[in-house]
């Protein structure tokens, strides 16, 4: 697998989208780990275990920003859902070569049908 950084999260995003698990997973250095909201530093196995959905409920995932810098890389994207549906997060990656080796996850706003929907704790 090679690529630019960007090339590479776009890849990622379309393979997550497509439910194919095993591109996402080529995607991953062995020691992957994964933090969120929900979630501190978990491995590889555990992120498939807990996280991995088939995204049948994804009408598409709107890519905003993409900044790079070094191994380093911020993605922002607005998830449109079927349902009517919408969130925006952001992401940073950290790459080994061209593997992601770490995803810190950072939530922003939810909203239904372009009506903000506040979240419960």
């Amino acid at each position: 697998m090679s690529g630019s950084k960007s090339d590479i999260i776009r890849a990622l995003f379309a393979a997550y989208l497509a439910n194919d698990r095993k591109t996402v997973e080529d995607f991953f250095t062995d020691d992957f780990r994964f933090t969120s909201p929900y979630d501190d530093e978990i491995d590889r196995a555990t992120y498939f275990a807990r996280c991995w959905r088939i995204s049948d409920w994804i009408e598409r995932h709107q890519l905003e920003r993409i900044f790079v810098e070094g191994s380093g890389v911020f993605v922002t994207y607005r998830c449109l859902a079927k349902d009517g549906k919408s969130f925006r997060n952001t992401e940073f990656f950290t790459f080994e070569g061209d593997r992601i080796r770490r995803i810190d996850v950072y939530f922003g706003a939810t909203y239904r049908h372009g009506v903000f929907v506040k979240q419960s704790q």
